[in-house]
């Protein structure tokens, strides 16, 4: 039996997830196995229009595309379920009842009532228990229905639908519907471009996905799959699911991906692969979500709205599992919280391609993560690149805090930005602004430990800003820092830091503290000047090899490697006030 996690973690309340750790520190991080389609090109230098400060690596030129293989990936937490009922080990339907829909019968069988208009079949199992519709064969201009007062099964065993009018299968029982996908089977779900109905699956109870066959659904009128309340996929699972009129799979009250391969795209102005109004939670499996519509005023709310691979209402949360979202419309995000996100462990790569979308004065950004309440990061990878006008790379309306993990960031604008305060204490950050600041805190932005890799484009930004405008501070009191760039001024160092006036482009570098030695690659370009900290006074060294070590942030920083060759860097001490030609004035934020 899975192991059912509890409802309250649910709760905004809750400090982390379970799976989430604040001293989980990302283990056996290396170069990315990357699944079929989602390969890296080979490296190159981003176009010199997308900044004016560019690198190499797969970081700059790893690609997202569909993936329908079947291998899932080893990395799983425990299955969350709100219910235990909502397990399909905890129940029976034993009680089966063949739908076949290339040669619809009206009947009645163990106690449910099927009627039949044409190719549109309706089954009624009013409050008969245990129901399984095994359900098959073909309709050009049919559809299955299903009402009843009790949870149901249906159990798609190669079947191919198409309703011209509305839903495909329609699940208007407001009772708990298991959706089983038979082993070896392939299966159909098409609506077309006409109706006022909510997807080409619609489920007005829970939607719950188990089995290993296969499922394709395409939404013409409006979602492709929605759910008036939660849906949970599992492991095994393989749905591909295409909308060209609004959201991918949309549910009111949670979507819970425990594992299965998911494959999402939509084409519609502002529209979501992944939409819900309240909790999303990974917890394994392959999920790729591709959207191309450009943003759109929405003249209800009187804003402009983006495009988004995920976008959830309350709280995000991901343990485990694989991430690929690419948004290329203007305004697109990756992901897109209302409240809280927690990024527990897993993988999670995110490219956004659009530019700014702007309208009656108002404007949508591109961001490959947009949170408005705290982003908390404690372990596993996020990748993320965007190169559209002003792209955040990760921008929280509230605090950042960063306790574990590896987290990359090849951003337009902002590599990583808080409104609020932003806390570095452990982990692997790198953040790479091509036209703005690595790390910009509107805050207070304290480095308590770590390894922290930034880049500025150059002056007037900085590698690490704060809003000294407001009276705010960059604290660095632990850590390993490298700065390409400069630190803000009057930045507060209870931690030495040193820095050398020049630095070499396209050049491995070596920072030794101690025993323990961090390599880096610079970039193409970017601010003038490098500052670096550590526990204990660091020496320097460019134009090293590096062998052994564990590889970061797509080939561009190594830790614990062997370094062999290169010359010492002179370094000075730095305490925070005017550089020079650093870059450290004011940030702009």
């Amino acid at each position: 039996m899975k192991k059912i996690m509890i409802l309250a973690m649910l709760t905004a309340s809750v400090a982390v997830w379970t799976g989430c750790s604040s001293d989980d520190p990302i283990a056996d991080i290396t170069t990315p196995t990357f699944p079929s389609g989602n390969t890296p090109q080979e490296p190159g230098e981003m176009p010199s229009e997308s900044g004016s400060s560019t690198t190499t690596g797969e970081l700059a030129t790893f690609t997202i595309a569909l993936d329908k293989t079947t291998a899932e990936p080893t990395d799983v937490a425990d299955a969350y379920l709100p219910d235990e009922e909502d397990d399909l080990a905890n129940n029976e339907f034993t009680t089966e009842v063949n739908i076949d829909l290339s040669n619809p019968t009206a009947k009645t069988e163990n106690g449910v009532e099927v009627t039949v208009n044409g190719g549109h079949i309706t089954a009624n199992h009013g409050e008969t228990k245990k129901v399984c519709y095994v359900v098959s064969g073909t309709t050009e201009n049919g559809s299955f229905t299903v009402v009843g007062e009790k949870k149901y099964a249906v159990k798609l065993n190669g079947v191919s639908i198409n309703n011209p009018d509305s839903a495909a299968l329609n699940l208007l029982s407001g009772k708990r519907a298991f959706i089983l996908l038979a082993d070896g089977t392939t299966n159909t779900l098409t609506d077309g471009a006409g109706g006022s109905h909510k997807g080409a699956l619609y489920c007005k109870g829970k939607l719950l996905f188990n089995g290993s066959g296969s499922l394709s659904v395409t939404g013409n009128t409006n979602n492709g799959i929605h759910s008036a309340d939660y849906i949970a996929f599992s492991k095994g699972n393989n749905i591909y699911v295409k909308s060209t009129a609004n959201h991918g799979i949309k549910a009111n009250d949670g979507i819970f991906i425990n594992g299965g391969i998911l494959n999402v795209e939509v084409s519609a102005e502002a529209a979501k692969g992944i939409n819900c109004e309240d909790d999303i939670v990974v917890n394994g499996g392959r999920t790729t979500v591709l959207t191309t519509g450009n943003g759109t005023y929405d003249t209800d709310d009187q804003e402009c709205k983006g495009a988004a691979g995920i976008k959830a209402d309350s709280l995000f949360t991901i343990n485990a599992g694989e991430l690929w979202l690419k948004s290329t419309g203007s305004g697109g995000k990756g992901i897109n919280v209302d409240t809280d996100a927690y990024f527990c462990g897993g993988s999670v790569y995110i490219i956004t391609e659009g530019g700014q979308f702007a309208s009656n004065g108002d404007t949508s950004s591109p961001k490959g993560i947009k949170v408005d309440g705290d982003i908390n990061i404690s372990g596993g990878r996020i990748w993320v690149r965007t190169s559209g006008e002003n792209g955040e790379g990760i921008e929280s309306k509230s605090e950042i805090n960063i306790t574990g993990g590896e987290v990359a960031c090849y951003a337009y604008d902002d590599a990583i930005n808080s409104k609020g305060d932003m806390t570095i204490s452990g982990g692997y950050v790198y953040a790479h602004g091509q036209t703005n600041d690595g790390i910009d805190a509107n805050g207070n932005c304290y480095i308590k430990g770590g390894t922290v890799y930034a880049i500025a484009s150059g002056s007037p930004e900085v590698a690490i800003d704060a809003n000294t405008e407001e009276g705010k501070k960059l604290y660095i009191s632990g850590g390993t820092v490298v700065a390409i760039g400069g630190l803000e001024q009057g930045s507060s160092l209870t931690q030495d830091c040193y820095q050398a006036q020049s630095w070499s482009k396209n050049t491995w570098y070596a920072l030794t503290i101690d025993n323990s030695t961090f390599s880096f690659k610079t970039p193409s370009n970017g601010g003038s000047g490098i500052v670096v900290s550590g526990s204990s006074q660091p020496t320097l060294k460019s134009g090293v090899s590096v062998s052994g070590g564990t590889s970061y942030f797509g080939g561009l920083a190594n830790d614990g490697g062997t370094v062999s060759g290169g010359s010492n860097v002179e370094l000075s001490s730095y305490t925070g006030g005017g550089m020079g030609g650093m870059g450290g004035g004011p940030g702009w934020h």
